[in-house]
């Protein structure tokens, strides 16, 4: 990562700090720990929400085995720099329009959702848009990975989704929690 794209996010969360959570770009250990979880080799399609600088994108890309991958970051400065870095991961502004996103790039279900959005921060009827966006993109028993600066989000995790494991990865900044979720499979 260079100084342009921590300079890139720094800009973007004074603009709107609760949309971009932190100062800087997450640290390789935090973006190492959120791809791990991620039975790749079955993963077709994947989406990251809040790419911002690309500091996860990095770590996904080498994982992939001829997957469709789209990003979706808010802040249009970052999200033309991952045009550039990532030429062939289409890029999309809104989250909330992930259900319909997929559907025009002719994906019928995610098998994984990675996201760095600082859920806390939004309104609840923003979260619970985007939960219930996420539930109905990906398939069942699709993987979500999150991580979060507590663990606030975690019952409302746990309602969308079955929680498999939450580690807590100390070097990063500000310290942060990975959930390791599923989509609960239908009865």
């Amino acid at each position: 990562m260079n100084i342009n794209e921590h300079l890139l996010f720094l800009q973007g969360f004074f603009k709107e700090p609760k949309r971009v959570g932190s100062v800087i770009p997450s640290s390789r250990f935090l973006a190492a720990k959120m791809v791990q979880s991620v039975p790749w080799n079955e993963v077709k399609a994947v989406a990251e929400l809040g790419s911002g600088t690309g500091a996860i994108t990095r770590f996904i890309k080498p994982q992939l085995h001829e997957s469709k991958v789209l990003l979706f970051e808010r802040d249009k400065k970052m999200r033309n720099n991952l045009r550039i870095e990532y030429p062939d991961f289409p890029c999309y502004s809104n989250a909330c329009q992930l259900v319909k996103t997929i559907h025009q790039e002719g994906i019928g279900q995610l098998d994984c959702i990675i996201s760095g959005l600082p859920f806390f921060n939004f309104t609840s009827e923003m979260r619970e848009t985007l939960l219930h966006q996420m539930v109905e993109a990906l398939k069942p028993g699709g993987v979500f990975v999150a991580f979060q600066y507590s663990l606030q989000m975690k019952k409302q995790f746990a309602k969308a989704f079955t929680i498999e494991n939450i580690e807590f990865v100390p070097l990063n900044f500000p310290p942060a929690f990975v959930y390791t979720c599923r989509k609960k499979e239908m009865l």
